[in-house]
């Protein structure tokens, strides 16, 4: 996947290892190195966190070496240098080996070194399934959507390369459709509005033929075996992103952690969790968000009162999903363990 240095770094500053809140001024570690060798298996969340106590300030320091052939890349074998230019600190990139290698004109004795083996930024193969096919809709939407009828030769269950029957109001013009089963119904834990119905993503599926209300379909992909019942939406074009660009939100966002993924209620590093704000609160892909761990409930031994702990800041995440009224996010930093119900403020 091709990314560039500068974008990516952008990508990075959401990955911050402190989680002291957002400057204005990149601040340097006390135990920053003065050069660091990137080597296979690091990523930029890793190198950034050794240099900066704010890393999502990155671009604030960071100068391109002219000298070097297509400087945006960032591959192990490559030495990040900290030098001070009119006094201000600057981080500059010595090629290795892999970038040497990459910049040369192609020829019989030269290994090229594939864009795609350089330094990546989070593991986006955590929220793949949700950046292309994952979707959530409003009550009712999935009930009254065409449903798997019979798979073919009548089987009752179908996976890729398989045909199968769908009943229901088909729109002559379309033939992409994807197939989902009802997952998990998020409503607002404080206002109890619901907010929408998690659309498990099944299957794609291409329209063969439309006899009246029976569609005949061929199954493309499956992420899991199709079942009758299942149910049919239109496919929706959506423009992803491979590099994200972390900031904070443009509005004031108080939001709660309402579910995880897997159906879990512990939230970890690098897991993906649904939080009640979407796109009418202003909330956009890349905003970063601090997690704020609510505090237990103790029984005061003095005045034999109920009290609530107060939130401990504990976690960062990164929005990559928007909906209208809800969105999916990743954590990025859990430096305790968190649970559906946990706050969300923005930095």
């Amino acid at each position: 996947m091709k990314k560039t240095l500068l974008a990516s770094l952008f990508s990075l500053s959401a990955l911050a290892a402190p989680l002291l809140g957002w400057a204005d001024e990149p601040r340097l570690r006390n135990s920053h190195p003065d050069t660091y060798s990137v080597v296979k298996g690091d990523t930029l969340w890793d190198i950034s966190a050794r240099f900066l106590e704010n890393p999502w300030m990155w671009p604030e320091i960071w100068h391109a070496n002219d000298q070097i052939a297509n400087p945006h890349l960032i591959f192990p074998g490559d030495r990040i240098r900290l030098v001070y230019l009119d006094g201000k600190p600057r981080l500059t990139l010595d090629r290795g080996e892999a970038g040497r290698t990459y910049k040369a004109k192609l020829g019989p004795e030269i290994h090229v070194v594939p864009k795609e083996k350089a330094i990546t930024t989070i593991p986006l193969d955590r929220i793949n399934s949700f950046l292309s096919r994952s979707r959530v809709v409003d009550i009712g939407v999935l009930d009254a959507a065409p449903y798997v009828l019979a798979g073919g030769d009548e089987h009752i269950v179908t996976g890729a390369g398989d045909s199968l029957y769908a009943r229901g109001e088909f729109d002559s013009e379309t033939k992409a459709y994807g197939i989902y089963r009802q997952g998990e119904v998020y409503v607002d834990p404080q206002t109890k509005e619901p907010l929408g119905i998690q659309a498990i993503d099944i299957a794609s599926i291409k329209q063969r033929a439309l006899n009246g209300d029976i569609g005949t379909f061929d199954i493309m992909r499956t992420t899991q075996e199709v079942r009758l019942g299942d149910r049919l939406l239109k496919t929706v074009e959506r423009s992803i992103d491979s590099t994200f660009f972390p900031r904070p939100p443009s509005q004031d966002i108080k939001a709660e952690i309402i579910g995880v993924e897997g159906g879990v209620n512990q939230v970890g590093k690098l897991d993906v969790v649904a939080l009640n704000r979407g796109s009418r609160e202003e909330l956009q892909i890349g905003d970063v968000l601090l997690i704020y761990k609510k505090g237990d409930t103790i029984r005061d031994r003095v005045t034999n009162e109920l009290v609530a702990l107060p939130a401990e800041k504990s976690g960062l995440l990164m929005v990559f999903s928007v909906f209208e009224k809800m969105s999916y996010g990743i954590v990025l930093e859990a430096e305790r363990p968190l649970r559906t119900g946990d706050e969300l403020r923005s930095p």
